[in-house]
């Protein structure tokens, strides 16, 4: 048997958290599982995100992981009361309780003779490679050591716990001494107390853990450190946890954010763009059904194209599409949403599964938007981020900017950011729009010979756009607000209850609060875009009294340009890694999720130069 590693290591985990604290209305459940014990030593943040806020996203490691343990959960066995001293035990798939810790454990393999037994969990990995032979990892001890005591208190005598590693097929034992089991019920108790503060520890900092781990797009390690280091720390709390920090897994102490984390580098560990694809359904009397997991789009019955349903991120129904009760319900058992447009182009609803159960961001959601000082001053952030992208797009394509406009811009983007009301937010926002859609003609290119009078822009117009512009514009934002909807959902917002965006009846004000920044990156880009190289062309309208909209070709057209733009890699101005403009939403709206909860002092807009 192995020499224990050492055990204890103190760290310091800073916890941002809001001036006004927002406290947790909902107590941890009354069992720690000693699976979510492992996590608590492997990583704090993730144990919070796992355990406190229900979330959970499988990677090809915890796929691996859950088919292995898969062949080990189809036999279930029961563990007898009492037994003679030389029966032998061989039982799997055990779960036991203990009301003495608050403990609940579901044993792989649970070995040995009488009631003299061994508990054998089964793990992907490898051990730890020491010069005195394979050890257990901290985590991994902590775990066996809660399956101990969960057995003892079941009247077993356990002396030892075996963890069996797929990767080096080997088993590596550890002796569940008195010191390894104080140690045990300390940690139970500190995970307890992060629990219930209702706070999350920070990230690992600089961590080999944190690229393979499922929950790395959710916790944003490098970006939530680097948006913290520009803000003074709070408040820290010190944690007793073994194996954390230390050179057993290769991290750095947790420190408070300083000026110096400012300048490390940010590793993207998110993936640059997302391999699923959205699916749009545009046409008359068309028909959405399911076979097996393959989505079919029929017109009369005639079958006219199949989509595999995990081969998608999204369906977009436009007009009297109809969806099949199957097609639906597959769809909301793969988390797939269904934005419903109508035949304009219109922005409906969404039908979706049942998302994130998580509750505590939606109830801080709501306080937050009863605080004035909080919802003012984000409402300048997203104002002056949004003028500072005006006055970019101005600068990046109109083929001859006016300074004095682009002064004024730049000067309202500062005034946003001063404004004592909202009201007169509201003024700043309108000046800027004025000036930016005064300029907005001389980014349509044309040759001096080419005469496309249907595209002339004379200022913004809607319900109804009553030119060819204001249309593709009016169908960009839908399919943009469309999108940041489904990034609120994603994140765990409720989409309806805004900051900036007063609440009003089937109005998504949270996602039109986030849109502020990207109207002129996304969807103006993306409207350029499309009629400069011809995309769209005048024939793609038509003219309906004094309204103007889009025949179903230019509406696919307009689509291609969007889904382009989407697909677009950018360089985030504050991460300094390149991803698609699709990623971007939803890293900008879990940041957003980090200033509603307090984790971060405010919400960093995405700015382009």
């Amino acid at each position: 048997m192995n020499d224990p590693l050492p055990l204890r290591a103190t760290v310091a985990f800073p916890l941002r958290m809001a001036k006004a604290a927002l406290p947790r209305i909902a107590a941890a459940p009354d069992y720690l599982p000693a699976r979510m014990l492992n996590e608590f030593v492997y990583c704090p943040r993730l144990f919070f995100y796992e355990w406190v806020e229900g979330l959970f996203a499988h990677s090809a490691d915890t796929l691996d992981g859950a088919f292995r343990h898969e062949r080990h959960d189809r036999r279930e066995d029961d563990l007898p009361a009492t037994l003679d001293e030389n029966d032998r035990i061989h039982a799997r798939s055990i779960t036991l309780s203990s009301d003495a810790h608050g403990l609940i454990a579901r044993l792989d393999l649970v070995e040995g003779e009488g009631m003299r037994v061994t508990p054998v969990d089964y793990k992907r990995g490898a051990p730890k490679d020491t010069d005195a032979g394979p050890e257990m990892w901290p985590a991994d001890r902590a775990q066996l050591c809660a399956q101990a005591l969960v057995l003892r208190e079941h009247g077993y005598t356990v002396d030892e716990g075996v963890a069996y590693y797929y990767e080096t097929k080997q088993r590596v034992r550890v002796v569940i001494d008195d010191d390894l089991v104080r140690e045990t019920v300390a940690v139970i108790a500190e995970a307890r107390a992060v629990a219930g503060s209702g706070r999350i520890p920070l990230p690992l900092v600089d961590s080999p853990k944190c690229p393979r781990c499922s929950l790395v797009g959710i916790c944003l390690p490098d970006e939530t450190r680097r948006a913290m280091a520009l803000e003074p720390a709070d408040t820290s709390i010190q944690l007793d946890l073994f194996g954390i920090g230390g050179e057993a897994t290769g991290d750095r102490p947790l420190l408070s954010p300083s000026a110096g984390d400012e300048e490390e580098e940010v590793r993207r560990l998110v993936p640059a763009r997302d391999d699923l694809r959205p699916l749009y359904i545009t046409g008359f009397a068309l028909s959405v059904g399911k076979s097996d997991e393959v989505l079919q789009i029929r017109e009369k019955g005639k079958l006219l194209q199949e989509a595999r349903i995990h081969e998608i991120s999204q369906v977009n129904v436009f007009g009297a599409v109809t969806v099949t009760g199957p097609a639906l319900q597959a769809l909301c058992w793969a988390e797939k949403p269904v934005a419903h447009f109508s035949f304009g182009g219109w922005f409906a609803g969404m039908t979706t599964g049942l998302g994130l159960k998580n509750v505590f961001l939606r109830i801080a959601q709501v306080r937050r938007g009863d605080d004035p000082a909080f919802t003012l001053q984000l409402a300048r952030d997203l104002v002056a981020t949004k003028v500072r992208n005006q006055r970019t797009l101005l600068q990046r394509n109109h083929v001859e900017p006016s300074r004095f406009v682009l002064a004024r811009l730049k000067q309202l983007a500062d005034e946003a950011q001063e404004v004592a009301t909202t009201a007169s937010l509201l003024g700043v926002e309108g000046t800027a729009a004025r000036l930016y859609f005064e300029q907005f003609q001389g980014m349509l290119k044309r040759e001096p010979d080419d005469e496309l009078p249907a595209f002339d822009f004379n200022g913004r117009n809607r319900r109804p756009p009553r030119d060819p512009i204001n249309a593709l514009l009016s169908f960009a934002y839908s399919l943009l607000v469309k999108d940041l909807t489904i990034a609120c959902h994603t994140v765990g917002f409720d989409p309806f209850i805004g900051f900036y965006h007063q609440p009003r009846f089937g109005r998504p004000a949270l996602a039109l609060d986030l849109m502020e920044g990207f109207r002129a990156l996304i969807a103006d880009s993306a409207v350029l875009s499309a009629v400069n190289t011809r995309m769209v062309t005048p024939k793609d309208f038509i003219q309906v009294g004094r309204s103007v909209a889009m025949t179903p070709a230019g509406r696919k057209a307009m689509v291609r340009a969007y889904e382009q733009r989407m697909d677009n890699l950018v360089t985030h101005p504050l991460f300094g890694y390149r991803v698609s403009y699709r990623r971007v939403l939803e890293i900008q709206a879990r940041l957003l999720a980090r200033a509603v909860t307090g984790e971060l002092g405010h919400y960093p807009g995405f700015e382009t130069r």
